[in-house]
Parts: C-alpha cells; sequence; structure tokens
C-alpha cells in the first residue's frame, strides 16, 4: 500500500512539475520585457530556447514514463509533435497577440532542436533511470 502511495505521488509532483514548466515558458514567451539590459548578443536567446525545451521535454516525457509503465515509441512521437507544435503556437501567439514580441522562425528551430536533443537523452538512459 505505502509503495502504491509513493509512486502515485512521485507521479504527481512530476507532471506538477511539467506543468509550471509549460506555463512557465508560456508566460515568459508572451510578457513585456521592457526593463532587461540589451545584452548585445543576438543569438544568445536561440540558447536560451533550446535549453527552456530540453527541460520541457524532459519533464514531459518523465511523467509519461513514471505514468505509464510501458511507454510506446509512438506515443514519444505524439508528445514530441505536442512540444514542437506548442512552441510553434507561442511563437504564432507573438505575433497575433503582442506588438512587443517578434515572431522568429530561428526560435522555432532552437525549440524544435531542444525537444530532439531531450528526446535522444531520453531514449539512452530511461532503461537506466526508470
Amino acid at each position: 500500500m505505502l509503495k502504491i502511495i509513493k509512486r502515485t505521488l512521485k507521479v504527481k509532483i512530476i507532471l506538477l512539475i511539467a506543468v509550471l514548466i509549460t506555463l512557465s515558458i508560456l508566460f515568459l514567451s508572451l510578457i513585456r520585457v521592457n526593463n532587461l539590459p540589451d545584452l548585445q548578443v543576438n543569438e544568445l536567446d536561440k540558447y536560451y530556447h533550446c535549453f527552456a525545451y530540453f527541460v520541457l521535454s524532459l519533464s514531459w516525457l518523465s511523467y509519461f514514463q513514471v505514468s505509464s509503465l510501458n511507454l510506446k515509441t509512438n506515443f514519444i512521437f505524439l508528445v514530441i509533435f505536442a512540444l514542437i507544435t506548442f512552441g510553434i503556437i507561442i511563437e504564432v501567439l507573438q505575433r497575433a497577440l503582442t506588438s512587443y514580441r517578434l515572431f522568429d522562425h530561428q526560435d522555432m528551430i532552437a525549440n524544435s532542436i531542444g525537444v530532439l536533443i531531450a528526446t535522444v537523452l531520453f531514449l539512452g538512459v530511461r532503461k537506466k533511470v526508470f
């Protein structure tokens, strides 16, 4: 009984983390950022995008792995597709809803690279970790 409670708690905590990361990325992607200093490094933000989507992907893949004892490869591809689509939707929302954020194809590529790197890492270690 205690083992079931621990597993359920673990699944719920990982889900909470994945949801919070998702909402944080959505929020940070749509807010106005007036008072930030100009770093004069135009491409550095692509690394931030890649890292954010790397973490986002690992959180969701971990959640689905822990909640489903037998995570199928087809479902992993569905998660990858959903995460890449999420990044594209955010870029479209930046164009449609804000006048202070830019639609950027390179951001979508960086987001997708982060998702793909996380997926490759996840597939490489999931049998050892989970």
